[in-house]
């Protein structure tokens, strides 16, 4: 979902070994095209890309997996100096960010998992948003390894299982849940 420009969806179809089918949503036509570029140019064969708004996917459709990595404000990243970062913003990102939620939860298969993640530090975007969404899809957070982050420096969360990374030199501050559908 909102897949470009491709760098995680390339990662994705090369941990598979190509062998997986995936399909890659990205409504913006410019975006949606730099997409299929550089899917081709990463030799990922078996991807679909469908310039389509995700939050508007027909319920007929079915996943095992979903990675959400959210529209937001990225107040994780240096876009929090910048003059378009506004509460607006936040705000907007929040709407958009509970509707792609909702609609992954929709279309994701009962026992299957999925991944929401953003490039924001603020709970408005990520704690609020899971608190808000998982109880009404019937869905759970499932724990992330804190050990996996033992050397990178986190944020606390209001959700346990919850990463949050400090924004620093080597890296920019994101959030991640991984979450289960019941």
């Amino acid at each position: 979902m909102a897949a470009a420009p491709g760098g995680k969806t390339t990662q994705m179809s090369a941990i598979s070994k190509n062998e997986t089918m995936i399909t890659a949503c990205e409504k913006n036509t410019i975006r949606a095209e730099r997409l299929k570029y550089n899917l081709e140019k990463q030799g990922a064969k078996r991807v679909n890309v469908m310039k389509e708004d995700a939050r508007k996917l027909d319920d007929y459709f079915s996943f095992d997996k979903i990675l959400l990595d959210a529209p937001c404000s990225g107040s994780g990243t240096e876009n929090i100096y910048s003059k378009n970062f506004t509460e607006e913003l936040i705000e907007r990102s929040v709407k958009v960010q509970e509707e792609l939620l909702t609609k992954a939860l929709k279309i994701l298969k009962s026992g299957k998992e999925m991944v929401y993640s953003t490039c924001s530090i603020l709970k408005e975007e990520n704690e609020n948003i899971l608190n808000k969404i998982l109880p009404k899809a019937n869905a759970e957070i499932v724990p992330i390894e804190k050990e996996l982050f033992r050397n990178i420096e986190l944020l606390p969360t209001k959700i346990d299982g919850t990463i949050c990374i400090v924004p620093s030199k080597l890296y920019e501050g994101f959030f991640v849940a991984k979450i289960r559908k019941k």
